[in-house]
């Protein structure tokens, strides 16, 4: 690759000084660092001869983007979430996306538990009405203990929800397309439905897919117990607006909070327009999930430690979109990536090129998806531009770098 400190790095969002500071160490020099997300037409402006792009949760990067990104190596989404990335796109121009899903974990964990007892307590009422000069002192809350939570997703974010609730005192059901491993004395439940029908509160852990997106709605709020309450700290359209709002006039929701909106504001001078605003029993907080120093910093090294892991080795055994490979530092040979398109017979042509220099491979490296392979080739020796060269020639190449 060229020279790491000629490479322009851009972050958006505000991202942790702690990512900027490990990039500097790095050897980067040229970083943009922007307190927010930037139009759409500005970020196209700029993305032009960027070749490290670090994002947070207002930015969309769409296919038009990746066009015209001719020098962009790879994306940190300093998130859990990647839904605003055209992730294929990305995979075919030869872009690996990394995130963060794991530093966030514990801080999603705690709103959750916070949003469960305030809904329980009805805190939240209270407080709106205390400052509103109203002293609304009544017997209307209920202990958590031995009341039962259920969780719908029970990965990283949902499994440590079930263990803090559990030592609280609450029982634990749980649903998961997956057949992960139940932690504490957590139940698994074989359909959402057991979860729904059995749970005093619902807790929502997944991501926006199209088989989740509206999995809340009348039919499946229908299937709660009378006054269930309900908590989303995963994304906005899980839940259908309209349903919730009208169970929680009606009463069937005793409670909803949530932390994230089908449409959130850009930046915090835009307003937030939802309709559970003018809910007292909706507890509603601006997508703070992850916003604790500790996560924030967590997050940071995370995805720059991946960052800069893939331009120094070629390492993308965390990517989530492209065909992982797990690298080995190299030491005393020069480090050729080759990402092309899928197709037969590209590793014969990649090995031909160092073959008819009279060049012996000390490694190599390979792994494919259904769009791209990518092939990591060390060499001994060798005229490295002149290789570089005929490896870019071959037809399939998307993208190729040296690594001295």
């Amino acid at each position: 690759m060229q020279k790491i400190k000629n490479e322009k790095v851009l972050l958006l969002e505000n991202i942790n000084q702690k990512a900027v500071d490990m990039l500097k160490k790095a050897g980067f020099k040229n970083i943009e660092l922007l307190p927010s997300a930037i139009p759409e037409e500005e970020l196209m402006k700029k993305i032009e001869d960027v070749a490290i792009l670090g994002v947070r949760s207002r930015t969309w990067l769409k296919k038009d983007l990746f066009k015209k990104a001719k020098n962009l190596k790879a994306i940190g989404c300093f998130i859990v979430g990647v839904n605003k990335v055209d992730l294929e796109e990305a995979e075919k121009t030869g872009i690996p996306v990394f995130h963060g899903p794991f530093s966030s974990t514990r801080s999603v964990a705690e709103l959750t538990i916070a949003f469960t007892l305030s809904l329980f307590r009805k805190i939240h009422e209270k407080n709106l009405g205390a400052h509103a000069g109203q002293w609304l002192k009544k017997v209307d809350g209920q202990e958590i203990r031995e009341k039962t939570i259920g969780i719908i997703g029970f990965s990283n974010i949902g499994s440590q929800v079930g263990l803090m609730a559990e030592a609280l005192g609450m029982n634990v059901v749980f649903y998961d397309v997956a057949n992960v491993l139940p932690l504490g004395n957590a139940k698994r439940k074989s359909t959402i439905k057991g979860v729904l029908k059995e749970a005093d509160v619902i807790t929502l852990h997944v991501p926006s897919l199209p088989s989740t997106q509206g999995m809340i709605n009348d039919e499946t709020i229908s299937q709660m117990k009378d006054g269930a309450l309900l908590i989303n700290t995963s994304r906005g359209d899980i839940v259908d607006d309209k349903a919730v709002c009208k169970a929680l006039k009606s009463g069937k929701l005793g409670g909803f909070a949530t932390d994230v909106y089908i449409k959130e504001p850009k930046s915090p001078t835009e307003e937030l327009k939802t309709p559970y605003a003018k809910y007292p029993n909706a507890l509603l907080t601006p997508h703070i999930g992850g916003s604790t120093a500790e996560a924030q910093t967590g997050i940071a090294k995370e995805v720059a430690n991946k960052l800069i892991d893939f331009i120094t080795t070629g390492k993308t055994a965390d990517a989530i979109n492209f065909p992982k490979i797990m690298l080995p530092p190299h030491q005393n040979t020069s480090r050729f990536l080759h990402i092309h398109k899928n197709s037969p017979g590209i590793l014969a042509k990649i090995n031909s090129v160092f073959e008819k220099q009279g060049i012996n491979i000390a490694s190599q490296f390979l792994n494919t998806s259904k769009n791209i392979g990518y092939v990591v080739t060390d060499i001994e020796s060798g005229k490295t531009e002149k290789i570089l060269k005929e490896l870019k020639a071959i037809p399939q190449t998307i993208k190729c770098y040296f690594l001295s």
